[in-house]
């Protein structure tokens, strides 16, 4: 889960700072993290957070 991997919340949250994305709520458990934005920035946010996390290789 989330507890081996320190950093994981951070790098999502710096990563949608950077593009000037705010979130308004945060929730998070062992295994996920849920973060609510504006719906304008859904597209731009799932981009960001796939590049910082390698999912967007082939």
């Amino acid at each position: 889960g989330m507890r081996s991997h320190a950093g994981v919340a951070a790098t999502a949250f710096r990563a949608l700072a950077d593009k000037s994305i705010n979130i308004r709520a945060i929730t998070t458990s062992e295994i996920k993290i849920s973060i609510l934005i504006d719906g304008p920035y859904t597209e731009l946010a799932v981009r960001t957070l796939h590049s910082v996390y390698g999912l967007d290789k082939q």
